[in-house]
Protein backbone atom coordinates (compact mmCIF):
# COMPACT_ATOMS: atom_id res chain seq x y z
CA UNK A 1 0.00 0.00 0.00
CA UNK A 2 1.21 3.68 -1.14
CA UNK A 3 1.61 6.39 1.77
CA UNK A 4 -0.72 8.10 -0.13
CA UNK A 5 -3.35 5.15 0.55
CA UNK A 6 -2.86 3.98 3.94
CA UNK A 7 -5.81 4.64 6.05
CA UNK A 8 -5.71 7.87 8.40
CA UNK A 9 -5.45 7.08 11.71
CA UNK A 10 -7.94 8.32 14.40
CA UNK A 11 -6.66 10.09 17.38
CA UNK A 12 -7.99 8.47 20.65
CA UNK A 13 -7.91 9.35 24.42
CA UNK A 14 -8.22 5.98 26.68
CA UNK A 15 -9.95 6.74 29.66
CA UNK A 16 -9.14 4.22 32.63
CA UNK A 17 -12.29 2.80 34.84
CA UNK A 18 -11.99 3.08 38.82
CA UNK A 19 -12.93 0.67 41.68
CA UNK A 20 -16.94 -0.51 41.18
CA UNK A 21 -16.58 -1.52 37.36
CA UNK A 22 -16.21 -5.41 38.12
CA UNK A 23 -19.58 -6.32 38.89
CA UNK A 24 -21.78 -10.19 38.57
CA UNK A 25 -22.55 -8.92 34.80
CA UNK A 26 -18.50 -9.04 34.36
CA UNK A 27 -17.62 -12.41 36.33
CA UNK A 28 -15.65 -14.05 34.22
CA UNK A 29 -14.54 -11.06 31.96
CA UNK A 30 -10.69 -12.03 31.62
CA UNK A 31 -11.75 -15.59 31.06
CA UNK A 32 -13.93 -14.63 28.23
CA UNK A 33 -12.30 -11.81 26.29
CA UNK A 34 -8.96 -12.69 27.49
CA UNK A 35 -7.67 -16.09 27.29
CA UNK A 36 -4.54 -15.32 25.02
CA UNK A 37 -3.13 -12.86 27.77
CA UNK A 38 -2.21 -14.97 30.38
CA UNK A 39 1.15 -13.64 30.63
CA UNK A 40 -0.59 -10.66 32.55
CA UNK A 41 -2.72 -12.92 34.80
CA UNK A 42 0.44 -14.82 35.72
CA UNK A 43 2.39 -11.89 36.55
CA UNK A 44 -0.38 -10.45 39.10
CA UNK A 45 -1.33 -14.27 40.63
CA UNK A 46 2.73 -14.53 41.36
CA UNK A 47 2.68 -11.14 42.90
CA UNK A 48 -0.08 -11.77 44.94
CA UNK A 49 0.43 -15.33 45.94
CA UNK A 50 3.73 -13.46 47.80
CA UNK A 51 1.07 -11.31 49.52
CA UNK A 52 -1.11 -14.73 50.56
CA UNK A 53 -3.83 -13.22 48.27
CA UNK A 54 -6.18 -14.58 46.37
CA UNK A 55 -5.10 -15.27 42.58
CA UNK A 56 -7.58 -13.09 39.68
CA UNK A 57 -7.43 -15.93 38.18
CA UNK A 58 -9.79 -18.04 40.83
CA UNK A 59 -11.86 -14.42 41.54
CA UNK A 60 -12.29 -14.14 37.71
CA UNK A 61 -13.47 -17.86 37.30
CA UNK A 62 -15.64 -18.19 40.24
CA UNK A 63 -18.81 -19.79 39.98
CA UNK A 64 -20.64 -17.28 41.71
CA UNK A 65 -19.93 -13.22 41.98
CA UNK A 66 -19.63 -12.42 45.86
CA UNK A 67 -20.09 -8.86 46.73
CA UNK A 68 -17.78 -9.12 49.95
CA UNK A 69 -15.44 -11.18 47.83
CA UNK A 70 -14.99 -9.34 44.65
CA UNK A 71 -15.60 -5.91 45.62
CA UNK A 72 -12.94 -5.94 48.97
CA UNK A 73 -10.02 -3.72 47.91
CA UNK A 74 -7.20 -5.72 47.62
CA UNK A 75 -9.36 -8.10 45.36
CA UNK A 76 -10.99 -5.44 43.13
CA UNK A 77 -8.15 -3.37 42.27
CA UNK A 78 -5.91 -5.98 40.86
CA UNK A 79 -8.69 -7.69 38.89
CA UNK A 80 -9.75 -4.82 37.19
CA UNK A 81 -6.39 -3.74 36.16
CA UNK A 82 -5.72 -6.90 34.59
CA UNK A 83 -8.56 -6.54 32.44
CA UNK A 84 -8.41 -2.97 31.95
CA UNK A 85 -4.66 -3.28 30.83
CA UNK A 86 -5.75 -6.45 28.87
CA UNK A 87 -8.57 -4.46 26.73
CA UNK A 88 -6.01 -1.51 26.36
CA UNK A 89 -3.74 -4.38 25.05
CA UNK A 90 -6.52 -5.65 22.17
CA UNK A 91 -7.01 -1.58 21.09
CA UNK A 92 -6.46 -1.78 17.04
CA UNK A 93 -3.53 0.55 16.98
CA UNK A 94 -3.36 0.27 13.50
CA UNK A 95 -6.47 2.92 13.13
CA UNK A 96 -6.33 4.83 16.49
CA UNK A 97 -3.74 6.46 17.37
CA UNK A 98 -3.54 6.78 21.75
CA UNK A 99 -2.47 10.42 22.17
CA UNK A 100 -3.68 10.70 25.17
CA UNK A 101 -4.19 9.02 28.72
CA UNK A 102 -6.76 9.24 32.08
CA UNK A 103 -8.84 7.63 34.35
CA UNK A 104 -11.42 8.04 37.28
CA UNK A 105 -10.33 7.42 40.79
CA UNK A 106 -8.32 3.75 40.86
CA UNK A 107 -8.05 4.39 37.21
CA UNK A 108 -5.53 7.16 37.62
CA UNK A 109 -3.24 4.36 38.51
CA UNK A 110 -3.91 2.11 35.46
CA UNK A 111 -3.50 5.13 33.63
CA UNK A 112 0.02 5.36 35.37
CA UNK A 113 0.43 1.67 33.96
CA UNK A 114 -1.16 2.23 30.42
CA UNK A 115 0.36 5.01 29.79
CA UNK A 116 4.19 3.61 30.62
CA UNK A 117 4.96 5.59 33.79
CA UNK A 118 4.89 2.23 35.75
CA UNK A 119 6.13 -0.60 34.28
CA UNK A 120 4.42 -4.14 34.71
CA UNK A 121 5.97 -4.85 37.95
CA UNK A 122 5.71 -1.36 39.56
CA UNK A 123 2.32 -1.05 38.72
CA UNK A 124 1.01 -4.16 40.09
CA UNK A 125 2.97 -3.57 43.22
CA UNK A 126 1.71 0.41 43.57
CA UNK A 127 -2.22 -1.12 42.45
CA UNK A 128 -1.99 -4.03 44.92
CA UNK A 129 -0.34 -2.20 47.77
CA UNK A 130 -3.02 1.18 47.69
CA UNK A 131 -5.98 -1.73 47.14
CA UNK A 132 -5.06 -3.03 49.96
CA UNK A 133 -4.17 -0.66 52.72
CA UNK A 134 -7.45 -1.11 54.57
CA UNK A 135 -7.75 -4.69 54.73
CA UNK A 136 -8.14 -4.48 58.29
CA UNK A 137 -10.87 -1.83 58.58
CA UNK A 138 -12.21 0.47 55.78
CA UNK A 139 -11.95 4.34 56.56
CA UNK A 140 -14.99 5.95 56.33
CA UNK A 141 -17.03 5.04 52.89
CA UNK A 142 -18.80 7.33 49.99
CA UNK A 143 -21.99 8.07 48.49
CA UNK A 144 -22.80 9.28 45.36
CA UNK A 145 -25.51 11.54 43.85
CA UNK A 146 -27.22 12.85 40.90
CA UNK A 147 -27.04 17.15 40.39
CA UNK A 148 -27.90 17.11 36.88
CA UNK A 149 -31.42 16.88 34.88
CA UNK A 150 -33.06 14.31 33.78
CA UNK A 151 -31.23 15.70 30.05
CA UNK A 152 -27.99 14.71 31.35
CA UNK A 153 -27.19 18.58 32.23
CA UNK A 154 -26.08 19.96 35.78
CA UNK A 155 -28.66 22.03 37.76
CA UNK A 156 -27.67 26.05 37.19
CA UNK A 157 -27.03 26.08 41.20
CA UNK A 158 -25.39 22.64 41.97
CA UNK A 159 -22.37 24.90 43.47
CA UNK A 160 -23.92 26.31 46.02
CA UNK A 161 -25.94 23.41 46.49
CA UNK A 162 -23.21 20.92 47.08
CA UNK A 163 -21.34 23.50 49.56
CA UNK A 164 -24.70 24.26 51.40
CA UNK A 165 -25.07 20.53 51.94
CA UNK A 166 -21.51 20.02 53.12
CA UNK A 167 -22.06 23.13 55.55
CA UNK A 168 -25.36 21.78 57.04
CA UNK A 169 -23.50 18.16 57.46
CA UNK A 170 -19.91 19.17 59.02
CA UNK A 171 -21.96 21.51 61.39
CA UNK A 172 -23.44 17.97 63.56
CA UNK A 173 -20.61 17.36 66.29
CA UNK A 174 -17.65 14.59 65.10
CA UNK A 175 -19.35 14.55 61.26
CA UNK A 176 -17.01 15.20 58.23
CA UNK A 177 -17.33 15.07 54.72
CA UNK A 178 -15.91 16.23 51.82
CA UNK A 179 -16.16 16.11 47.75
CA UNK A 180 -14.13 13.07 46.81
CA UNK A 181 -15.17 12.79 43.17
CA UNK A 182 -16.88 15.30 40.29
CA UNK A 183 -17.87 12.30 38.41
CA UNK A 184 -19.65 14.31 35.01
CA UNK A 185 -23.33 14.57 36.46
CA UNK A 186 -22.39 13.34 39.77
CA UNK A 187 -20.85 14.22 42.68
CA UNK A 188 -19.30 11.04 44.98
CA UNK A 189 -19.26 12.24 48.64
CA UNK A 190 -16.89 10.90 51.02
CA UNK A 191 -16.74 10.95 54.61
CA UNK A 192 -16.85 9.42 58.43
CA UNK A 193 -20.13 7.25 58.86
CA UNK A 194 -21.61 9.95 61.20
CA UNK A 195 -21.17 12.31 58.36
CA UNK A 196 -22.67 10.12 55.74
CA UNK A 197 -25.86 9.04 57.97
CA UNK A 198 -26.34 13.09 58.35
CA UNK A 199 -25.70 13.67 54.74
CA UNK A 200 -28.18 10.79 53.82
CA UNK A 201 -30.86 12.56 56.12
CA UNK A 202 -30.76 15.95 53.99
CA UNK A 203 -30.18 14.66 50.36
CA UNK A 204 -33.58 14.63 48.82
CA UNK A 205 -33.84 11.03 47.45
CA UNK A 206 -34.25 10.70 43.69
CA UNK A 207 -36.08 7.59 41.82
CA UNK A 208 -35.78 5.37 44.85
CA UNK A 209 -32.27 4.73 44.34
CA UNK A 210 -30.23 7.92 45.42
CA UNK A 211 -28.43 8.42 47.54
CA UNK A 212 -26.45 6.08 47.01
CA UNK A 213 -23.65 4.30 49.33
CA UNK A 214 -21.18 2.69 47.53
CA UNK A 215 -20.35 -0.68 49.17
CA UNK A 216 -16.79 -1.59 50.00
CA UNK A 217 -15.64 2.12 49.45
CA UNK A 218 -13.74 4.09 51.96
CA UNK A 219 -13.73 7.79 52.09
CA UNK A 220 -11.00 7.97 48.99
CA UNK A 221 -9.93 11.21 47.60
CA UNK A 222 -10.61 12.77 51.22
CA UNK A 223 -8.45 14.19 53.85
CA UNK A 224 -9.69 11.34 55.81
CA UNK A 225 -6.77 9.05 53.72
CA UNK A 226 -4.04 11.47 55.17
CA UNK A 227 -2.55 8.34 57.42
CA UNK A 228 -2.86 6.23 54.50
CA UNK A 229 -0.96 8.80 51.71
CA UNK A 230 1.53 8.78 54.20
CA UNK A 231 2.03 4.99 54.67
CA UNK A 232 1.76 4.92 50.69
CA UNK A 233 5.07 6.98 50.82
CA UNK A 234 6.67 4.68 53.11
CA UNK A 235 5.98 1.65 51.37
CA UNK A 236 6.16 2.37 47.92
CA UNK A 237 9.51 4.54 46.35
CA UNK A 238 10.25 7.39 43.33
CA UNK A 239 11.72 4.51 41.82
CA UNK A 240 8.92 2.64 40.61
CA UNK A 241 7.96 5.61 38.10
CA UNK A 242 8.98 6.54 34.96
CA UNK A 243 8.56 9.17 32.61
CA UNK A 244 5.30 8.40 30.56
CA UNK A 245 5.70 7.31 27.15
CA UNK A 246 2.05 9.00 26.83
CA UNK A 247 0.75 12.50 28.02
CA UNK A 248 -1.58 11.86 31.15
CA UNK A 249 -4.27 13.59 32.34
CA UNK A 250 -5.00 13.80 36.04
CA UNK A 251 -7.72 14.05 38.30
CA UNK A 252 -6.86 17.85 38.47
CA UNK A 253 -6.68 18.54 35.48
CA UNK A 254 -2.73 18.64 34.64
CA UNK A 255 -0.87 17.13 31.70
CA UNK A 256 1.93 14.82 32.39
CA UNK A 257 3.78 14.91 28.98
CA UNK A 258 6.99 12.62 27.80
CA UNK A 259 9.83 13.60 28.37
CA UNK A 260 8.99 16.77 30.83
CA UNK A 261 7.66 15.15 33.72
CA UNK A 262 9.58 15.40 36.71
CA UNK A 263 9.25 12.18 38.06
CA UNK A 264 9.58 12.70 41.76
CA UNK A 265 6.38 15.64 41.22
CA UNK A 266 4.08 12.62 39.52
CA UNK A 267 5.17 10.25 42.82
CA UNK A 268 4.06 12.72 44.93
CA UNK A 269 0.67 13.42 43.18
CA UNK A 270 -0.16 10.09 42.83
CA UNK A 271 0.39 9.44 46.45
CA UNK A 272 -0.35 12.68 47.94
CA UNK A 273 -2.21 15.20 46.14
CA UNK A 274 -4.25 12.28 44.78
CA UNK A 275 -5.19 10.29 47.83
CA UNK A 276 -6.38 13.20 49.65
CA UNK A 277 -7.98 15.91 47.19
CA UNK A 278 -11.27 15.93 45.42
CA UNK A 279 -10.42 13.75 42.26
CA UNK A 280 -12.01 15.63 39.49
CA UNK A 281 -12.95 13.17 36.51
CA UNK A 282 -15.15 16.21 34.75
CA UNK A 283 -12.13 18.33 34.14
CA UNK A 284 -9.99 15.49 32.93
CA UNK A 285 -12.35 14.64 30.65
CA UNK A 286 -12.71 18.72 29.66
CA UNK A 287 -8.95 18.91 29.11
CA UNK A 288 -8.79 15.61 27.24
CA UNK A 289 -11.22 17.04 24.82
CA UNK A 290 -9.86 20.43 24.61
CA UNK A 291 -6.64 19.75 24.58
CA UNK A 292 -6.03 16.37 22.57
CA UNK A 293 -9.17 17.22 19.98
CA UNK A 294 -9.74 13.31 20.23
CA UNK A 295 -11.91 11.67 17.16
CA UNK A 296 -13.08 9.56 20.19
CA UNK A 297 -12.96 8.43 23.58
CA UNK A 298 -11.90 4.58 24.75
CA UNK A 299 -13.19 3.98 27.67
CA UNK A 300 -11.59 0.52 29.20
CA UNK A 301 -13.65 -2.58 30.31
CA UNK A 302 -14.51 -4.13 32.96
CA UNK A 303 -18.22 -2.59 32.96
CA UNK A 304 -19.51 0.71 30.95
CA UNK A 305 -20.78 2.62 33.87
CA UNK A 306 -18.32 4.96 33.03
CA UNK A 307 -19.99 6.07 29.64
CA UNK A 308 -22.88 8.09 31.12
CA UNK A 309 -20.50 10.51 33.12
CA UNK A 310 -18.27 11.08 30.58
CA UNK A 311 -20.92 11.56 27.97
CA UNK A 312 -22.18 14.07 30.77
CA UNK A 313 -19.20 15.87 30.93
CA UNK A 314 -19.16 16.55 27.39
CA UNK A 315 -22.65 17.68 27.28
CA UNK A 316 -21.57 20.20 30.50
CA UNK A 317 -18.67 21.39 27.48
CA UNK A 318 -21.20 21.16 24.61
CA UNK A 319 -18.85 19.50 23.08
CA UNK A 320 -19.63 18.72 19.04
CA UNK A 321 -23.03 20.31 19.98
CA UNK A 322 -24.75 18.32 22.67
CA UNK A 323 -27.04 19.84 24.24
CA UNK A 324 -28.34 17.20 26.06
CA UNK A 325 -28.76 13.15 26.54
CA UNK A 326 -30.71 12.84 23.57
CA UNK A 327 -28.39 14.72 21.22
CA UNK A 328 -25.56 12.56 22.78
CA UNK A 329 -27.48 8.96 22.54
CA UNK A 330 -28.88 10.34 18.33
CA UNK A 331 -25.12 10.78 17.63
CA UNK A 332 -23.62 7.68 18.91
CA UNK A 333 -26.08 5.90 17.39
CA UNK A 334 -24.75 7.29 13.52
CA UNK A 335 -21.29 7.55 14.71
CA UNK A 336 -20.17 6.34 18.01
CA UNK A 337 -17.69 9.07 19.78
CA UNK A 338 -17.64 7.31 22.91
CA UNK A 339 -16.29 3.30 22.57
CA UNK A 340 -16.87 1.65 26.06
CA UNK A 341 -15.27 -2.01 25.53
CA UNK A 342 -17.33 -3.45 27.96
CA UNK A 343 -20.15 -3.02 25.59
CA UNK A 344 -19.38 -5.68 22.80
CA UNK A 345 -20.88 -3.85 20.14
CA UNK A 346 -18.32 -0.84 20.85
CA UNK A 347 -15.68 -2.98 22.02
CA UNK A 348 -15.54 -4.80 18.39
CA UNK A 349 -15.19 -1.06 17.13
CA UNK A 350 -12.36 -0.42 19.50
CA UNK A 351 -10.54 -3.46 18.33
CA UNK A 352 -11.17 -3.96 14.44
CA UNK A 353 -13.93 -7.21 14.78
CA UNK A 354 -16.79 -8.14 13.42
Amino acid sequence: MSPSNKVKKERVVVICPGRGTYNKDELGYLKRLHADKTEIVDLIDEYRVTQDQVPIADLDGAQKFSMAKHTAGENASALIYACALSDYLSIDQDNYDIVGVTGNSMGWYIALAVAGALNRQSSIKLINTMGSMMTDGIIGGQIIYPVMDESWNLHPDHDSQIANWLSQVNSVKGSEVYVSIYLGGYIVFGGNLIGLKALEEILPPIDERYPLNLFNHAAFHTPLLEEISQIAKSQLSVELFNEPEIPLIDGLGNIWQPYSTDIRQLYEYTLGAQVVEPYNFSKAIEVAIKEFAPDKLIILGPGATLGGATAQCLINNRWLGFENKDDFISHQKQEPFILSMGMEEQRNLATNKS
